[in-house]
Parts: structure tokens; C-alpha cells; sequence
């Protein structure tokens, strides 16, 4: 913490949004820094990210939160920005789509680029066939979403984390990154990727003092199964019955522990299950 004197009086200068008070004789004014940090989070409409973003608001962040969904995008902007007193920047794109991506990001007001922390958080998984049975759409999909989708968002982004001289970036992975089930087939593949892909960022960006981390959760109670299994709710609910999976905010609480430890410090890689679950193959129910 830093301090200065302001005619002869003691002010604590704070980072973020905390409080202080200044007395001026019998007067007591409260008074506020805005130092606000900025998060960018892509899939932000449900899930890991609107988690994400809700943690990150309630502690004082900006957001620019993304997502396909602009209802539900709108909808979380004003949420958050009434209830915590915080500015967000809502921005609807699909990050497969890599114009949508550029047009977007490289548009993005001036006071929105000194962006901290990017989560690249949108990613899907559809479908659990046989790999002679599967449909290429999916497939299709999965690559577009998880792989392309998170490497266009970070070319966008690295530019304002080089000119600012510093940033961190999160890539949500899977304990499917790790290893390799039966019917996983290109989901695994591509958080593999993700996997590989945040390895190489994190070397090739060293020059320019870049974190970057990946967090793989194991099984999570979101929306991400009944997206799987398009919309089967029944069967959705089966992969969590008999234990307690993660919650979305299990995955914000990670999330935010990282983006806020020293500048020295950087986690590269964390892998998060519940206590039910050791790993793909052993779940106690």
C-alpha cells in the first residue's frame, strides 16, 4: 500500500473500489478510488462464465462479457451492473465465427482495451457416439468452438496485453484434456488442444509478461450436459445422480484465485474435480 498527504491530512490509496474516509474537521465524506481492473469472458451467458462474471463484478471488476445469446447477455449486463456499480460491456458474437471475433474485439471502446485477465470460457461438447457413429456437425462444431474459437479471441487480445505490458490469460479446459474416454472421442481432442495450445502460449509469451494458466474441471452441474445430449434432460441429470458434482461457482472461486495472486506468480495448470471424483474413469456414487 502506498500513501500521501493531502494538506496535512493521511489518505490510504487503495486499489479497486475501496473505501476510505477523508475528515475534514466535524465533516466525514465517504469517499471512493476507482481503480477498477478489467476481465473479458467469453460464453459468459450461462454456465462457468456468468459465474465467472458474477464473481469477478462483486468484487469490484469491469467486465466486457461475451456471448451468442443477446437476451441473456443483456439481461446479465444489467444484473450485474445495478447490483454491484460496476461497468459492463456486453459484446454478442459467436467465436467460431472469426470476422464476428475481429470486428468485435478490435472495436472495442479505448478505455475497454487495458484489459487484465481474458477467460476464454466458450466451449461445448455435443454428443457421446461411437467415433465410426458420430456426426461430423459435431465434430465440426466442438473444433470450431474450443479450438479456433479460443485461438481467434486470444489473437485479438494479445495485442492489448503487449501494448499494456502485461495480462493473463485463462483458458477453461476438461479433465478431458488429460486423458481419453470411451465415446469422448473429439471432445478429448480438442481440450487436448486447449491443453497444448496454453503450454505454447505460456512459453512464447514469456518475452512479454503474460500469464497464462488452464483450469480443467472435472464433472460440473451446468448447462454443458443437457448440451451434450441436445437438450435430454433425463439423461443430462444421470451423469450427476449419486454425488455432488462442481458447482459453476466452485469453477469463478479458481478462476478469480488466479487472476489475483502476485505479478510474480503465475499457476500454469490446475485440474479440479470434485471429492466424488478421481478422474474420468472413477467416480464414487
Amino acid at each position: 500500500m502506498s500513501t500521501f498527504v493531502f494538506h496535512g491530512i493521511f489518505v490510504a490509496t487503495l486499489r479497486s473500489s475501496l473505501e476510505y474516509k477523508l475528515n475534514f474537521g466535524f465533516t466525514k465524506f465517504n469517499a471512493q478510488i476507482i481503480m477498477n481492473k478489467i476481465i473479458l469472458i467469453t460464453g459468459a451467458t450461462s454456465g462457468f462464465g456468468k459465474a465467472i462474471a458474477e464473481k469477478f463484478a462483486a468484487a469490484g471488476w469491469n467486465c466486457i462479457i461475451t456471448g451468442r445469446r443477446k437476451e441473456r447477455l443483456d439481461e446479465l449486463a444489467t444484473s450485474l451492473s445495478s447490483l454491484h456499480k460496476i461497468k459492463i460491456l456486453p459484446l454478442v458474437f459467436d467465436v467460431q465465427k472469426k470476422e464476428e471475433v475481429f470486428n468485435s474485439l478490435n472495436h472495442i471502446p479505448e478505455e475497454w482495451k487495458n484489459i487484465d485477465v481474458l477467460v476464454n470460457n466458450a466451449g461445448l461438447a455435443l454428443g457421446r457416439d461411437s467415433f465410426e457413429n458420430a456426426s461430423l456437425d459435431d465434430w465440426e462444431t466442438m473444433i470450431d468452438t474450443n479450438v479456433k474459437g479460443l485461438l481467434y479471441v486470444s489473437r485479438a487480445i494479445i495485442p492489448f496485453f503487449i501494448k499494456n505490458k502485461k495480462g493473463h490469460i485463462i483458458n477453461i479446459g476438461s479433465t478431458a484434456a488429460k486423458e481419453v474416454y470411451q465415446n469422448g472421442n473429439i471432445y478429448c481432442a480438442s481440450k487436448h488442444a486447449v491443453d497444448a495450445i496454453s503450454q505454447s502460449q505460456r512459453i512464447d509469451l514469456l518475452p512479454h509478461k503474460i500469464k497464462v494458466t488452464a483450469i480443467h474441471p472435472g464433472a460440473a452441474e451446468t448447462e454443458f450436459s443437457i448440451t451434450r445430449f441436445k437438450g435430454d434432460e433425463t439423461k443430462a441429470k444421470n451423469v450427476y445422480e449419486g454425488y455432488e458434482p462442481l458447482h459453476a461457482a466452485d469453477i469463478a472461486e479458481a478462476v478469480f484465485y488466479c487472476s489475483n495472486l502476485p505479478a510474480h506468480v503465475c499457476i500454469n495448470d490446475m485440474v479440479i474435480t470434485c471429492t466424488a471424483q478421481a478422474s474420468s474413469f472413477y467416480t464414487f456414487k
